[in-house]
């Protein structure tokens, strides 16, 4: 049973009894006033009757509707419903002065960091729980993401890396000629290409071809609203959706930056041997001794850095997504965009730590 009572800025709903048999109330205008649903001594309900009453009340702003002491369950559900309803025409903005613009700025700042430190942090417990066997999500899920992120992206990048090896030779010969010293052209490119260079160009890469990948196909659910139904079944999106996808860039970012050095040192043989008249057994010559593990091993920590920030942003902004075929575009657009923005600040971390360290 369903009662009302108004007063001048209160219109409380009470629950009461079985609510599964068919319900009815009056309508409600709701103008300038705050909808209270409250627990009356609910017995029995079912989804049915969250589906009417947000069918009775969808017209009415949810920042005017509230729940008090209603089951668990009804509590989530309700307000999940309210959360899709049609976005009220906002009023029109009124004229803000500089202070006023600076100060909700800096507000809109802060809380994009904090949503967006919250998720880092349940992204980090999801694999605490992954270890200890707690994570729900699906092994299929992984192996797509691997075979997405791993065996299809690697013509792209080999010939990417292939190209900037040839362009790197090609710059430093031009200037080494004039010294007569083009044959360092290869300890150039070789210390280059594995030490930065080959993460750097593989993380772009990637940014572009799975970073997007991953916003967009999130945030596809987001539209069709399949997360709100893995929230309806009390699966963790973190975990059923972030976790297979980061793993597979984890594991598949060393072996890419691995086969963009590789591929890029190549290019550098091509511009020595054909263009510069370098001999090969001088130019692996050349590679071989100036090939450093520390460098090695410097570029593939930063392509396991880069590997955790692609991901971290794609999923984020999936996440985060509106409902609306242009939302998805944007949260495309944002996954690139701050993807790369966050591997040039995390180079210039890692390359300051490695600085003070000596390495």
């Amino acid at each position: 049973m369903i009662q009302i009572k108004q007063n001048n800025h209160v219109i409380q709903i009470l629950l009461k009894g079985d609510l599964t048999k068919n319900s009815t109330f009056k309508d409600i205008s709701g103008e300038n006033k705050k909808i209270q649903i409250q627990n009356d001594g609910i017995e029995k309900w079912d989804m049915n009757f969250v589906a009417f009453l947000y069918a009775r009340l969808k017209h009415i702003p949810k920042q005017s509707i509230s729940t008090h002491h209603l089951p668990k369950d009804m509590d989530k559900l309700i307000k999940l419903a309210f959360q899709t309803q049609n976005k009220v025409l906002a009023e029109q903005e009124k004229k803000e002065n500089l202070l006023e613009r600076l100060g909700g700025k800096a507000l809109y700042i802060r809380e994009r960091f904090q949503k967006g430190l919250n998720f880092v942090i349940k992204s980090v417990s999801g694999w605490g729980r992954q270890i200890t066997g707690k994570a729900v999500y699906r092994s299929k899920d992984f192996w797509t993401a691997l075979g997405d992120c791993g065996p299809k992206a690697i013509l792209i990048v080999s010939l990417i890396s292939f190209m900037v090896g040839l362009i790197l030779a090609f710059v430093g010969a031009l200037q080494l000629k004039t010294f007569g010293a083009q044959i360092y052209v290869a300890s150039l490119v070789t210390i280059g290409m594995t030490r930065i260079m080959g993460a750097i160009m593989t993380g772009i890469i990637m940014a572009g071809r799975t970073g997007s990948s991953y916003a967009a196909t999130i945030g596809t659910m987001q539209v069709n609203e399949e997360l709100d139904a893995l929230k309806t079944m009390g699966v963790s999106r973190t975990d059923f959706l972030v976790l297979p996808r980061i793993n597979a860039l984890l594991l598949s970012m060393p072996i890419l930056v691995l086969i963009s050095d590789i591929m890029g040192i190549l290019g550098g043989c091509f511009v020595c041997v054909l263009f510069w008249d370098v001999p090969l057994s001088e130019y692996i010559k050349y590679t071989t001794s100036s090939f450093d593990i520390t460098n090695f091993l410097v570029g593939l920590f930063h392509g396991v850095v880069f590997a955790v920030v692609i991901a971290l942003c794609g999923c984020y902004f999936g996440l985060t997504c509106g409902r609306n075929a242009d939302s998805v575009g944007k949260s495309t657009t944002n996954a690139v965009v701050y993807a790369i923005v966050w591997m040039i600040v995390m180079t210039g971390l890692i390359t300051l730590a490695c600085e003070g360290l000596g390495v």
